[in-house]
């Protein structure tokens, strides 16, 4: 094994590459959950933002309007689950589990004819003066504008649930719906937004994933990410930049085992690339069980049915 052969500047280049899907995805759910609403449907919009972005950007050659458009898509798939759980009161978890079959399943029609194409990918951003510096400026400023835009979108969403009174009632509803509804906000409404956001960040994740970091369309290859992003959530603790922390974290395990695997080690990488998926199993189990004795961080009415009438 031969250690040399790994890049340092290329290995952190490739982790916010990595990256980026799994922390758009997961910054997405974190409102959704922080206001009281479990969409384990995460995957199924991942994929399904992936197939539309990648049809969109072959179709047209503009790769930015097949970012915009997965976000629609992911937001409207969102928006069904929304409905079912919020006006229609089904169950949370089996509903997210369905919208989950239903991306995979939809993604797999839609993507038949284009399997083995290529799409246009994003262009690097090489940010003036930045770019040029001797280590940083390829590791940290030399990135497409999707790697910065979900930077931004964790330092925005943490001002919004810090700093506005919209994201004020936002976090009152996810611990009290009952109280915010005697305030006078409109839980349901605020949920519904909450949930649309969150699948246009995972329809954005899912696009990455297409057009980006894979530049070609391959059924399943969202891979258990949407799963990875929702166990990044719980260990986050709910808190925007934990989940920026967790996202990177799990980049950096998935390009270092690829760079040890090229580099000719053969024994303990395969631990290293299951481990991911391993703990989210073992998250998802400790959600499953621990609902009562669940982390003091987690808002306080996650899960549970709001009913005006009640």
């Amino acid at each position: 094994m031969d250690l040399s052969n790994i890049n340092p500047v290329l290995l952190v280049a490739s982790l916010m590459v990595s990256a980026t899907p799994i922390l758009l995805a997961a910054i997405g759910e974190m409102v959704v959950e922080k206001s009281g609403v479990l969409n384990l449907g995460v995957e199924g919009m991942m994929i399904t933002g992936a197939v539309i972005g990648f049809i969109v950007a072959i179709n047209t050659g503009a790769p930015l309007l097949g970012f915009a458009i997965a976000a629609v898509a992911g937001a409207i798939l969102s928006l069904s689950f929304g409905v079912l759980t919020q006006v229609f009161l089904s169950n949370q978890v089996a509903t997210g589990l369905g919208l989950t079959l239903v991306g995979l399943g939809l993604s797999s029609l839609l993507g038949k004819p284009y399997e083995g194409m290529k799409a246009e990918t994003l262009p690097k951003l090489d940010i003036p003066l930045l770019s040029d510096l001797p280590v940083l400026g390829r590791m940290i400023f030399s990135h497409d504008i999707m790697v910065y835009l979900s930077l931004l979108l964790v330092l925005a969403v943490w001002a919004f649930l810090k700093f506005t009174r919209a994201g004020l009632i936002l976090r009152a509803v996810g611990e009290s719906h009952d109280s915010a509804h005697a305030l006078g906000y409109k839980v349901i409404r605020v949920r519904i937004a909450a949930i649309m956001f969150g699948g246009a960040c995972a329809g954005l994740g899912g696009a990455y994933l297409s057009l980006v970091r894979v530049p070609q369309w391959t059924e399943g290859m969202t891979a258990g990410a949407g799963w990875i992003a929702l166990a990044i959530v719980v260990f986050a603790s709910w808190r925007a930049g934990r989940v920026l922390v967790g996202a990177y974290l799990f980049g950096g395990i998935t390009v270092l085992q690829l760079n040890l695997q090229a580099a000719g080690m053969t024994w303990g990488v395969q631990y290293l690339s299951m481990s991911p998926y391993l703990i989210t199993i073992l998250v998802l189990v400790f959600i499953s069980s621990n609902r009562k004795r669940g982390s003091h961080d987690a808002p306080a009415s996650l899960g549970q049915t709001f009913h005006a009438t009640r």
